[in-house]
């Protein structure tokens, strides 16, 4: 049965790194669902937080053959029961006189953000989990959603790190 798999990769800060192990993926047919990349609190290392729609079989076998690639310092696939998760969105949404008002009334109980302003339209930020971006995407739809732009989700386990 598939289920989405939160993977976390520490890997050295070095160019082509990512490339390589997005390939892996690729190369065994999986599709990606988000991946996001960045630096960690040590310059040399970089995070990769990659989620994808699999077996867990299949994963286990991904995870082994990412282990054999030079750059790997350290894998993880997250328990999505023992995570924070977040993703920031940026929300271009129709916006005139008429269903301004309405609008904000949308964004502050989500306690989202407007970063730009126009004549016809707004740009909404968003950070938080899965379900409460689309909660937010289900009730603006009907304004127009003109872009929607995702970062791609990261994770960070609970507690104190190992």
């Amino acid at each position: 049965m598939n289920q989405n798999h939160i993977i976390s990769v520490l890997v050295e800060n070095k160019a082509g790194v990512l490339a390589k192990i997005s390939g892996l993926f690729s190369r065994r047919g999986f599709n990606i669902e988000s991946l996001a990349v960045g630096p960690t609190e040590d310059e040399k290392i970089s995070r990769i937080t990659i989620v994808v729609n699999a077996e867990t079989h299949s994963i286990e076998q991904v995870i082994k053959q990412l282990y054999k690639l030079i750059n790997v310092i350290k894998i993880q696939e997250l328990d999505p029961s023992n995570i924070v998760e977040r993703e920031l969105v940026l929300i271009k949404v129709s916006a005139d006189n008429n269903t301004r008002a309405e609008i904000l009334e949308i964004i502050n109980i989500f306690r989202a953000n407007i970063v730009d302003v126009a004549k016809k339209s707004l740009i909404i930020e968003i950070t938080g989990n899965s379900s409460k971006i689309q909660g937010l995407e289900d009730l603006l739809k009907p304004y127009g959603i003109l872009e929607l732009i995702r970062t791609g989700k990261i994770a960070c386990t609970r507690g104190s790190k190992k």
